[in-house]
């Protein structure tokens, strides 16, 4: 049980900083797992995915949210197998300050950190930005994270859901 609690906890606090409504997102809540919904939201037509990727780290820097990592997997897969591949490259962000709080309430917190989201080139070429939805609320009453913290924590969410915002559409 308390395996299976961290577990989802894990994805859930990846999400916590990547959750909002539905309505901020350009496609709707599209795919649900058993533990966490999915957000996906569609890149623009007219912006290329490399414009997607400088317009997110552009606008985290501007939201003081910290590019902690950029994991290339097309490019990783594409140097073994000797194959094109489509792309997906995976940026994940920090608070620290937040981490750091969030650990100092549980440990178990640190499984969520930091947080994901996800560059995506479908089959058809359409460009997706993907990331976990979790409930931040039921997080954070079942882990007894105080008031303050939460609402950094929604904080962070919010910004991640304007970076990938910023990235659908180019925003520079």
């Amino acid at each position: 049980m308390r395996t299976r609690f961290l577990a989802v906890f894990g994805v859930v606090l990846s999400t916590l900083l990547l959750s909002a409504p539905a309505s901020w997102a350009a496609e709707p809540k599209a795919t649900q797992s058993t533990q966490a919904d999915v957000y996906k939201v569609a890149i623009d037509r007219g912006v290329s995915m490399a414009e997607a990727a400088d317009s997110m780290r552009l606008r985290a820097n501007a939201l003081n949210l910290q590019l902690v990592a950029e994991l290339p997997l097309s490019k990783q897969v594409e140097a073994v197998t000797g194959q094109p591949q489509r792309t997906i490259t995976i940026f994940q962000f920090c608070d620290a300050v937040t981490a750091k709080e969030l650990i100092d309430v549980n440990l178990d917190f640190a499984v969520f950190m930091p947080c994901r989201i996800a560059l995506i080139e479908d089959a058809s070429g359409q460009g997706w930005l993907v990331m976990m939805d979790v409930n931040v609320d039921a997080i954070a009453q079942e882990m007894r994270v105080p008031q303050a913290l939460k609402d950094r924590i929604n904080a962070v969410r919010n910004s991640l859901l304007e970076i990938m915002q910023a990235g659908a559409k180019g925003e520079l």
